[in-house]
């Protein structure tokens, strides 16, 4: 019985881990989707704020060049985000917790295969003297 209660931690502890690896990757995906919008629209304000001074004065292109750094700011600061993000706390422990489960249930098939050969090796002892 102690082998499916083992088998049962670790596939519970495993879905932990899981469910916190999907979180994480969401995040992830989300901030960098963020990320390239801001990225995009940073460029988008370069590329008019180049036009923009070429076409007038200084001040206004200095304005969306203030945008344009703002959101490209923004990009590399949830560009970061996305790419630092670490397993956290209980993912590392639920994967703790599933590979002692592991090594336990294979702890204890091994000591109740030993014990089924023992078991048959004392039956033919036993046999073999009658």
């Amino acid at each position: 019985m102690r082998p499916l209660r083992l088998a049962r931690v670790a596939a519970e502890a495993e879905g932990v881990r899981l469910r916190q690896l999907a979180r994480r990757t969401v995040f992830r995906a989300v901030c960098g989707i963020v990320a390239l919008v801001f990225l995009a629209g940073a460029l988008g304000f370069c590329h008019f704020a180049v036009w923009f001074w070429l076409r007038q004065s200084f001040a206004p292109p200095a304005a969306a060049l203030i945008i344009a750094g703002g959101d490209l700011l923004l990009a590399i600061v949830l560009g970061v985000l996305a790419a630092r993000s670490s397993p956290g706390r209980v993912e590392v422990e639920a994967l703790a917790v599933r590979r002692r489960a592991v090594e336990s249930i294979t702890g204890s098939i091994a000591l109740t295969t030993l014990g089924t050969q023992l078991l048959g090796l004392a039956i033919r002892v036993l046999r073999r003297r009658r």
